[in-house]
């Protein structure tokens, strides 16, 4: 043999190594992804319509996956049935009353077997294990439930082109609301008004700010009144005091009525005095003769003094007069 023959030989050879390496570890490969080298268990569910699953198909527990699809085929008279091999490590999770039920790896992937619930109360599924299964919605009646709402945002949407046509036309009650000008200026008032009130009530706290700040200082007015116990008592005295004062000047001023009224009356003299004009005539009158009869008296009097029967008496009258007030001045001067 020669060494072109040789070389030939070497190439094939490693080309056959290299084609026997890749084949063993794509059968590796594959045995992993399908669980074919780890050890399994058989459980199987009843579907009335497995939408399209197939075998080799992937089983997951709780968002993992722990097996494959081994076999479907028919059950009874018009259900399916599949079995399917599950990892012996997640055996102690499944319980005898979890639930199967078909679902999508996606929106558009492959189609899955999905275990979930089970109590804790119920024991691990067993070899020959049969879950309940639970049906689900198929791809058609998604679709379908699509196309109706669809129907229905269609719908929605023309109601709404025609209400906001009418708003721009004005029509209605909130179009009519939305292009009447004097509204709007009535609302930009109405805003301009609460600003100016939530100034005024912005300055109104600020002042009440200050005057408590004026209340909290110390040797303040306010802050003896609110803390100092004798200041305190001094003004509730002087409360009290005017307080009296005040009792006092009402019942002078009810006095003071009642003796009014007791003037105005004509039961007494002083009313009659100032109240009844006959009555005061009368007194000018008698006062009038009075003073006449004194004069006259006096006239008379000043007769007698002159008469010489009585000259001698008036005269010695005189005499003893002057005596006494001598003695009264020599008794002062002593």
């Amino acid at each position: 043999m020669n060494t072109a023959e040789n070389k030939r030989a070497i190439v094939v050879g490693i080309f056959i190594l290299l084609a026997i390496v890749i084949f063993v570890a794509a059968v590796l490969t594959l045995g992993g992804q399908q669980k074919r080298f780890i050890q399994s268990i058989s459980i199987s569910t009843v579907f009335d319509d497995v939408e399209g699953l197939k075998p080799g198909n992937n089983v997951w527990f709780s968002g993992v996956k722990i097996g494959n699809v081994k076999e479907i085929k028919f059950y009874g008279t018009s259900q399916v049935q599949v079995i399917m091999d599950i990892e012996e490590s997640s055996q102690k999770y499944i319980r005898q009353d979890a639930k199967a039920k078909i679902s999508s790896e996606s929106l558009i992937g492959n189609q899955i077997i999905e275990i979930m619930d089970g109590t804790q109360q119920a024991p691990p599924v067993v070899d020959g294990s049969m879950l309940q299964s639970v049906p689900s919605l198929n791809t058609d009646d998604i679709m379908k439930t699509l196309q109706e709402n669809n129907e229905n945002f269609v719908g929605i949407t023309k109601n709404l082109e025609q209400i906001t046509s009418q708003l721009v036309r004005g029509e209605g009650t909130i179009g009519a609301l939305l292009a009447d000008t004097t509204l709007a200026d009535n609302f930009r008032s109405m805003v301009a008004s609460l600003q100016q009130t939530s100034a005024n009530t912005v300055r109104a706290s600020n002042a009440l700010t200050r005057f408590t700040s004026k209340l909290n200082t110390e040797d303040g007015l306010a802050s003896e009144l609110l803390t100092d116990t004798t200041v305190f008592n001094q003004l509730q005295a002087s409360v009290a005091q005017l307080q009296q004062a005040t009792t006092s000047a009402t019942q002078m001023a009810n006095n003071l009525q009642e003796a009014s009224g007791k003037l105005n009356g004509q039961n007494s003299a002083v009313g009659v005095l100032l109240n009844d004009q006959e009555f005061a005539n009368q007194l000018q009158s008698t006062m009038q003769n009075l003073k006449t009869g004194t004069e006259k008296l006096d006239q008379n009097m000043e007769a007698l003094q002159h008469n010489f029967l009585l000259r001698g008496f008036f005269k010695k009258q005189d005499k003893r007069r002057e005596e006494a007030l001598e003695d009264s001045l020599e008794q002062l001067n002593k």
